[in-house]
């Protein structure tokens, strides 16, 4: 695969959040080697004043004699019911939040992304099951 282009919108850019990418990038080539190339957005549309930073990542992938895999992670409206932990009035701890809330969208996104690989790799393979017209 050729470098993978990682691009951030409405946030600053971070090594940490790069580094993060490349290797979940690395970890999908696992499940199907023959990837051409791979296009990742992480972006924060616009700032949420009550419920916080919301992390969408769109990836892109481009597979041989396939369609462009296209999974888009955006955070549902019940995500903010979900953090029910205390929350700690520590800058550092803030900072941790908001590298932590964008890993989890990471990860999410590149779940999803592996999941429509195999499927795609089992379709290519002819081993999905089809069922008999009545």
């Amino acid at each position: 695969m050729q470098n993978p282009q990682i691009t951030f919108h409405g946030l600053a850019h971070s090594p940490e959040l790069e580094a993060d990418v490349v290797e979940r990038i690395a970890w999908l080539a696992k499940f199907y080697p023959d990837i051409v190339s791979c296009r990742v957005l992480m972006e924060v549309p616009h700032r949420h004043h009550r419920n916080g930073r919301h992390f969408h990542v769109t990836i892109e992938l481009t597979v041989p004699n396939g369609p462009a895999i296209v999974i888009k992670h955006e955070p549902s409206q019940y995500d903010a019911l979900k953090d029910t932990a205390a929350p700690e009035h520590l800058k550092e701890a803030e900072m941790d939040s908001v590298h932590r809330d964008a890993r989890v969208a990471i990860h999410e996104a590149f779940n999803a992304a592996r999941r429509r690989l195999q499927d795609f790799a089992r379709r290519q393979r002819g081993a999905v099951k089809t069922h008999a017209t009545p």
